[in-house]
């Protein structure tokens, strides 16, 4: 909000401006997942933590690709550095309980 003093002010007066800022609390510390009404409605379908590796598969799956195509090389993507220790942390808890591994593939994601 932008206030516009008018009327006559003098050079030899003091004149002092004022200005009242309403406190916004920062909410999203409050923020929790219960808070969502979806997962409050379905908590079956979100667990704390994850039940195990899903059954073994009859079949493998593979992309055929384009013969003699070579792979986009691209730099990492760049985070925050908060969120790459977020990163970090998540790959590591997912890799300590076998549910992903490391990749040598060229064709992987530049994560880290």
């Amino acid at each position: 909000m932008v206030t516009v003093a008018t009327g006559e002010m003098r050079r030899d007066e003091h004149h002092f401006v004022c200005q009242n800022k309403e406190e916004v609390e920062d909410k999203s510390k409050e923020k929790r997942l219960e808070d969502v009404p979806v997962v409050r409605d379905f908590p079956e379908v979100f667990p704390e933590d994850l039940p195990g590796l899903p059954p073994i598969r009859p079949m493998e799956l593979q992309i055929d690709l384009v013969p003699g195509a070579a792979p986009v090389a691209r730099a990492a993507y760049r985070l925050a550095p908060f969120k790459m220790k977020e990163l970090a942390e998540q790959l590591k808890e997912l890799s300590d309980k076998g549910f992903i591994r490391p990749s040598s593939s060229p064709w992987g994601a530049p994560v880290l």
